[in-house]
């Protein structure tokens, strides 16, 4: 199986339950509660990543780096960006200085 797959999986769920009804999903609430309540869910999955690295606990850190990714696929929903979106941009990148890339911007 491409590894890849699931995020493909999940992004086209997520697209679902952006304009589903149904009050049963978690993703769903994520976007009736609105911008500024999947940024502050972002913000708290990535430091409770921070926390988990400094734990040096890798099960735990895997665990917070997957709800990071989810709550990023969520917020990629939001503004509708696409795997694709991403994987372009980290292609127009490959191969240059990360220092070379940040100056360009």
């Amino acid at each position: 199986m491409n590894e890849l797959e699931i995020f493909n999986r999940l992004q086209d769920l997520i697209a679902a339950r952006k304009s589903a009804t149904s009050k049963a999903s978690y993703t769903r609430s994520l976007f009736e509660k609105g911008h500024d309540h999947l940024l502050k869910k972002f913000g708290e999955e990535a430091i409770e990543v921070v926390m988990a690295s400094k734990d040096n606990n890798s099960k735990h850190l895997v665990r917070e780096l997957a709800d990071l990714w989810f709550h990023s696929l969520v917020l990629m929903g939001y503004h509708n960006i696409t795997m694709d979106d991403i994987a372009s941009e980290l292609e127009r990148r490959e191969g240059v200085s990360g220092l070379e890339e940040k100056a360009s911007r």
